[in-house]
Parts: structure tokens; C-alpha cells; sequence
């Protein structure tokens, strides 16, 4: 839908709401002693100084108006934290209050968002939805059972990567990466690939898969005006009705499949939830099941996959960083050889890479939106009830009180600092922290260094001959996750 009629809808149907937002932004019925932030024009609030990075722009006006910060996006309330300090407070200091989601639109494709771990509020049935996850997924145990596949994919990822460098084509490594993690989730669920890295097989749902987070990630009108909802002007609820649907339409005949086997065997996820679902019918059902495995394909794939991209145009940009990363990964394991788990603890400078990663490149550059159902106080200030919560992790990964030279990539920064992505050390929350935080962490610190490590360990990597490493293009495309606006393509030569 071309953007001229994108505008010429939204006048004609929020020009009725002129008098009340003009009412709204004289102040009255507003609590007193709100936080800073700029003055919003009509209807439109502060949504013009947003712009296509507003992790970016968000950061800069906090320099302005400070760490917590209130803006109107459209007729949304909106509370911008971009310190570590107020992001403890939100997320471990008054954690509970916090804790509730900011729904965007598109999520309620399909009910989807009264199903979802993630954007269900905290209630008995999220408890029980993330103590599966935590319990049966993401346990220690349960990734010591699964680490079998985990290294077969990294094998055949590596595999890949060697077949290409034998007739001299690059690799797209966030496509490489996102292939490898879509089927290792598939097989840790279903027991099965469901893309084919050499062929065709698997490719619909490969697009679905990244048709929902492009979706996803687009500026959708309805989220700052609710009062479009009826309309969805830019379709993007229709078409992720029509992902999600064929998705969980994938989901299904896989359920279905599954069953007429008669006995449950195969001890993958699928295999757990059907027998929760058998034993306490009451605690999840079909739909909690597929939306589940909606919530681990989508949140699985694109933020491991664009890590690994920016982990690799990082250190392709750095030489210096390369060259002690293959020296350390040569000494502790030898070089030519794939990383395995056990390795990350004797690699220290490799982990060290993928948390200066995750600090400049974070994922979810402002985490997943928080929503305060009622009037809170936040280090003296009164936040409106209703209000959406934003973290800029991006901003608080840029903070030159907390980070020297933040602007550069030093992974030797982290060698004796402690600081972790666990989300105890509030200047480094890739993966939010608190009762919300990503149950998907446990199995990330485990495959970015080794799929990161392999890479490094088996191949020298080659630019094109016109580009010099500190010519490659860091622009950023914003969305749900913060992606490289263009694939990092690169030619692998494997290593004597």
C-alpha cells in the first residue's frame, strides 16, 4: 500500500480525535510530575522524530531529556528507559509492576497473543507456559540431551560452507545461520529438518517463517492509533493471519503425524507437550502447543542468525580480532576443528567477541514492549497507567558512563570485567532480565560461540577484491530485531 494513501486514510480517520488529543496535550486529566521528554504535537505526537532508527533517535533525545523519558506516539503514552540504573529499577527492582505486555497489533493475528509465553500478562497460565519452557525446553538437562544435534547442524553448516569455498561462491551467512538454527530448532521439536540447505525442500516454510518477522517489524499505524484497528490501513495484521494460519496449518499435520504413530517416542518437544497435554489437559491444549512452537521458531531464528552476521562483520572488520580468535581456538583445540560445548569455558576470548557483539548489535534493540496497567512511581516520577515500556538496550550498550570508547569493538573489554548477558549486570541486557527474560538465553550462549568459533576455526574468510575490511557496510535495518541492511556475503577458503 503506497504511503500517500497510508497518510490520507489515517487523516480521514483520526481528524475526529483532533479536539480530545488537543485536550490531551493541554494537560488536562493528566497525572502531575511526569517524566521529561519533548513536546508533542498534535494527533501525531512525537512520532516524526522517530525516523527509520529510532533506537538511534531515541538515544539522542534522551541526551537531552535523560535516562527515563515520556513521549506520545500517536495516542500512545510511551516511556523511554535508556539507562542501566532505570533499567534495574523496571526490571528487577519493581519487576512485577512492569511486567505486562504492550501488544502490538500484528500479534493478534490469530488470537495469538492470548496463547503466547511471550505476550501473555503474568497469570497462572503464563506460569505454566514458562515453566515448560524453563523446565522441559531450555533446562540444563534438556540442552545436555539435544547437544547431539546441535553439533550435527554446526557440521553441516561447516559442510556447507565447504562446498561453497570448493567452487569459489560466497556465503550469506545470516541465511547460512538462519537455515542452520531453523533446523536445529526443528529437529530439537519435530525430530526432523525442515529446510533443506542445497534444495528447495522445506522453502515455504523457510519464507513463512521470515515473512512473520518482517511483518513483524514494520511500523504498523494501528499500534499509535488504536483507533484504526477496524481498518489494519496497511494490512498487516491481514497478512499475518494468513502466516501465521499456514503455519500453524505445518504444525497441525505434524501434530497429526505424530499421533498416528499411537505411541510417543521420539523424546523431542513435540513428544513432551502431547503427553503434558494428555496428562493435564488442563494446563495446555492444541493451540497453547502450536502457538508455542510459533513463539520458538520466530524468536529462535532471526535473533540468532543476524547475531551471528554482526559477530562475523565484526571480526572481518577487525583483523586484529580475528587473528587472536583463531590463535586462541588453534591453541585450545586446534585449528581445522569445529567447537564443540564443553569448549566455550577454555575459550574465553571468544566469548568475549560475542558479548561485545550482543553490546553493540544487540537483537531486540528495545526488547520486547512492557505495559504498566496503573499509576507507578519511578525514581520520583509518575507514570500514567497504560503506558508502554521501552528499554533501550541499544542506547544503555552506547553509554559512555558505563562503556570506554563504546563506539569501538573490544572484546578484550570483557577479559576482566565479569559483566555477563545473564541479566544480573544491567548495562548488558541483550536478553532482558527478570521474571521476562528470554527463556531462549540458555541455548544462544551456547550456539553463538559455537557456530561463531567453527567458522573462524575451519575457514579464512575473503572480501571482495574492491573492499577494504573498514569499508563494509554496518547500516542498520530496524525492526522486531535490528538486522544488516545488506547480507554480509563472504568467500571461505578452508584452512590447511
Amino acid at each position: 500500500m503506497e504511503m500517500e494513501f497510508v497518510v490520507i486514510v489515517l487523516g480521514l480517520c483520526i481528524s475526529c480525535a483532533f479536539i480530545l488529543t488537543t485536550f490531551s496535550m493541554l494537560g488536562v486529566g493528566k497525572p502531575k510530575n511526569l517524566p521529561p521528554g519533548p513536546t508533542p504535537l498534535p494527533i501525531i505526537g512525537s512520532l516524526h522524530l522517530l525516523g527509520d532508527q529510532p533506537h538511534r533517535s531515541l538515544a539522542n533525545l534522551a541526551k537531552t531529556h535523560g535516562p527515563i523519558m515520556l513521549l506520545k506516539l500517536g495516542r500512545i503514552t510511551t516511556l523511554i528507559i535508556s539507562s542501566a540504573d532505570a533499567a534495574k529499577q523496571v526490571l528487577q527492582k519493581q519487576d512485577l509492576v512492569f511486567s505486562n505486555r504492550h501488544i502490538p497489533d500484528a500479534l493478534n493475528a490469530h488470537n495469538h497473543s492470548h496463547y503466547s509465553v511471550v505476550w501473555l500478562p503474568v497469570s497462572t497460565q503464563w506460569r505454566t507456559l514458562r515453566k515448560i519452557f524453563n523446565s522441559n525446553i531450555f533446562s540444563s538437562n534438556s540442552l545436555d540431551a539435544n547437544q547431539h544435534l546441535r553439533r550435527q547442524k554446526v557440521h553441516e553448516l561447516i559442510a556447507y560452507c565447504r562446498r561453497a569455498s570448493e567452487s569459489n561462491h560466497s556465503v550469506d551467512i545470516g541465511r547460512a545461520a538462519f537455515r542452520t538454527t531453523l533446523n536445529l530448532l526443528s529437529n530439537t521439536i519435530f525430530s526432523k529438518d525442515l529446510t533443506d540447505p542445497y534444495k528447495d525442500s522445506g522453502k515455504e516454510f523457510k519464507e513463512l517463517v521470515g515473512n512473520v518477522m518482517v511483518e513483524a517489524g514494520k511500523p504498523n499505524l494501528v499500534d499509535f492509533f488504536p483507533v484504526l484497528k477496524n481498518i489494519d490501513p496497511q494490512g498487516i495484521r491481514r497478512r499475518m493471519t494468513c502466516y501465521f494460519g499456514n503455519l500453524f496449518d505445518v504444525f497441525e499435520e505434524l501434530v497429526k503425524e505424530r499421533l498416528v504413530m499411537k505411541k510417543l517416542k521420539q523424546d523431542d518437544v513435540l513428544d513432551m507437550c502431547l503427553k503434558i497435554n494428555q496428562d493435564k489437559p488442563d494446563e495446555i491444549n492444541r493451540t497453547h502447543i502450536k502457538c508455542m512452537f510459533l513463539d520458538l521458531f520466530v524468536a529462535g531464528t532471526d535473533t540468532t542468525s543476524n547475531s551471528l552476521e554482526w559477530a562475523m562483520m565484526e571480526v572481518l572488520r577487525n583483523p586484529h580480532t580475528m587473528a587472536k580468535a583463531k590463535q586462541e581456538l588453534a591453541q585450545v583445540i586446534g585449528k581445522g576443528k569445529i567447537v564443540e560445548e564443553a569448549d566455550i569455558m577454555r575459550l574465553p576470548y571468544l566469548s568475549c567477541i560475542v558479548k561485545e557483539t550482543l553490546r553493540i548489535h544487540p537483537p531486540v534493540p528495545f526488547l520486547i514492549p512492557r505495559k504498566i496497567e496503573n499509576d507507578v512511581k519511578l525514581n520520583g516520577y509518575t507514570i500514567p497507567g497504560g503506558t508502554q515500556v521501552l528499554v533501550n538496550v541499544w542506547a544503555i550498550g552506547r553509554d559512555t558512563t558505563l562503556w570506554e570508547h563504546p563506539l569501538e569493538f573490544k572484546p578484550e573489554r570483557f577479559l576482566t570485567s565479569g559483566v555477563d548477558v545473564r541479566g544480573q549486570d544491567f548495562e548488558l541486557i541483550p536478553f532482558g532480565a527478570g521474571r521476562r527474560i528470554c527463556p531462549g538465553l540458555p541455548l544462544a550462549v551456547r550456539m553463538l560461540p559455537v557456530m561463531l568459533g567453527s567458522l573462524i576455526n575451519n575457514f579464512d574468510w575473503h572480501l571482495a577484491a574492491s573492499i577494504k575490511p573498514r569499508e563494509l557496510d554496518m547500516t542498520e535495518k530496524f525492526g522486531i530485531t535490528l538486522q544488516k541492511a545488506d547480507p554480509l556475503c563472504v568467500v571461505p577458503t578452508p584452512l590447511n
